[in-house]
């Protein structure tokens, strides 16, 4: 490759052309590609110096999974029961949801464990960090705070004062002078992750990773970017309600699926131990369409209320909108209605929403639907004791779900 070459690449998924186009032939995005100038880099720069020489699986020794707990419990329980060293935790979430609020009470725990963090900031100042801090009631005597964007300075300040843990906030602010594209370009994103990935796995420094993520709800940057880390979590739900709730949707340390719900308040974000109940605490008694449901978060039941609105369009055929649970899905659900129970729904506009901003996305909430639907469309009320879940198939027939001693269980502890 000669150096200074122009390339265009995709900021979207990573394709690289040799000249502009409008429309991105792998991912169909429009003004996506941005003009890059690839550079030589050197061919060690990726190169692990951690002994190349291959040896027997049944030789190596097992080694015990050390993981350090940071006092916040539905923290430690979303990534596996704990931080294991060396690892890369990658954080996303929507601006203002609570990631950067997150990582600095993380730091603070970490920080009363005579644990040594470095908390980069690319998109804030020592100051405004101190300021956030002390809104937050932060006092973290082993916390540095670095103001730098550039990988090489990073680096270098890492290996002086030798930290324990090194938070990133965000990845997308990173650059390396390697590269002339500008900081948050796919190519900027690529080398800024993997640099900090080889110095986690030779160091046994563990790295948080601050992301933001597209209008999709995906991390901004190169797929490649959630390959890399070891654990992902993802904020969901909205910014708007008081709780937040965190998803881990990859990690190689502990199950998938594990979520953590916090409440939002004046102090940060504090864990909910039960959070079922909050979830259902407002729920109306004695409404149509109402319906308690319990899905499966990963090893935790959780009881959810799944609303209906069915009311008589006044178009030709009705609408179908869904907040929180599959479009698709309930289009079929619908359907089976219309099919095996003879409810002429076709000229009626059916709204599903899942209180709270949660999302389900498990066959478990089919007859949860399907009751509330009918519910709304009858106007009778569905007794408030009830827990509805199960699967439905498209003959009408209705199917086991898994764990379902476990949901049961949750429910009878809820009354």
């Amino acid at each position: 490759m000669k150096k200074n070459q122009t390339v265009y690449r995709c900021q979207t998924c990573g394709r690289q052309e040799g000249k502009w186009k409008g429309r991105c032939p792998d991912c169909g995005g429009f003004n996506t590609f941005i003009e890059e100038v690839l550079q030589e880099l050197k061919s060690t720069s990726r190169i692990l110096e951690l002994g190349s020489q291959p040896q027997k699986y049944i030789e190596i020794k097992s080694q015990e999974e050390k993981r350090v707990t940071t006092g916040i419990g539905e923290f430690d329980r979303i990534i596996g029961g704990g931080i294991v060293n060396g690892s890369i935790i990658l954080i996303g979430g929507s601006p203002g949801i609570g990631k950067s609020t997150l990582i600095l009470q993380v730091a603070e725990r970490l920080s009363q464990s005579k644990f040594n963090v470095l908390y980069v900031a690319g998109e804030e100042s020592e100051k405004q960090i101190k300021m956030r801090g002390e809104r937050l009631a932060i006092k973290a005597e082993n916390l540095y705070i670095l103001p730098e964007t550039n990988l090489e300075k990073i680096i270098t300040v890492i290996e002086q004062i030798k930290p324990n843990y090194v938070i990133v906030d965000s990845i997308q602010t990173l650059f390396t002078s390697k590269l002339e594209s500008f900081p948050g370009s796919i190519s900027q994103v690529r080398e800024s992750a993997a640099a900090l990935m080889m110095l986690a796995k030779q160091t046994g420094i563990t790295i948080f990773l601050i992301g933001h993520i597209t209008k999709e709800g995906v991390i901004a940057g190169p797929k490649a970017l959630e390959h890399i880390v070891d654990t992902v979590l993802y904020f969901e739900g909205d910014r708007h309600h008081n709780h937040r709730v965190i998803r881990a949707v990859k990690n190689r340390f502990g199950a998938t699926g594990e979520i953590g719900v916090f409440d939002m308040t004046e102090l940060g974000l504090v864990e909910v131990p039960n959070p079922s109940f909050i979830f259902l605490q407002e729920r109306p008694s004695d409404v149509p369409g109402s319906v308690v449901t319990v899905c499966m978060e990963g090893t935790r039941p959780l009881l959810m209320e799944v609303q209906a609105l069915v009311t008589e369009t006044k178009f030709g055929t009705g609408r179908r909108m869904s907040q929180g649970f599959d479009y698709n899905r309930l289009t079929l659900l619908i359907a089976i209605l219309e099919k095996r129970i003879g409810l002429p729904l076709f000229r009626e506009d059916i709204f599903i929403n899942i209180a709270g901003g949660l999302q389900i996305d498990e066959p478990s909430a089919d007859l949860a639907i399907l009751m509330a639907v009918t519910s709304s469309f009858r106007n009778t009320p569905i007794s408030s004791d009830l827990v509805i879940f199960g699967e439905v198939g498209l003959a009408g027939e209705i199917r086991g779900v898994s764990d379902s001693e476990t949901r049961v269980k949750e429910a009878k502890k809820l009354g």
